[in-house]
């Protein structure tokens, strides 16, 4: 009977630490961790200013990210697929662009030339 009540000694002894360690350690964490108005505080004054300039910016390449990301879900393919397909569409639209405003510009350089000729 002595062997039975030291086995459930150590038990309770290792469910009390494991209770511990496993609640303890992550309010510890909580408690020990600044927050970020903290951080922010402990900054240089020029980098407290630089980021609350690049605030909004950086707030909205996020919400444009999200938004990308909802419309590439959309699509019964996977992510990754849809937004490959998105790139290759936009650089040939950039192409496509760049073409045609070197054909206008051709154009122009055509029209001045017979400008200055007919002058």
């Amino acid at each position: 009977m002595a062997a039975k009540s030291g086995r459930l000694g150590t038990w309770l002894k290792m469910l009390a630490i494991g209770g511990v360690v496993c609640v303890g350690g992550p309010a510890f964490v909580l408690w020990v961790q600044p927050t970020e108005e903290e951080l922010f505080k402990k900054y240089n004054p020029d980098l407290q200013k630089k980021s609350l300039e690049r605030r909004y910016e950086r707030q909205k390449e996020f919400d444009d990210f999200v938004t990308q990301l909802k419309e590439y879900s959309k699509s019964d393919k996977p992510i990754w697929t849809v937004k490959e397909e998105a790139i290759r569409k936009q650089k040939e639209d950039m192409l496509r662009q760049d073409f045609l405003n070197a054909k206008e510009a051709e154009a122009r350089k055509e029209a001045m030339r017979k400008e200055s000729g007919l002058s």
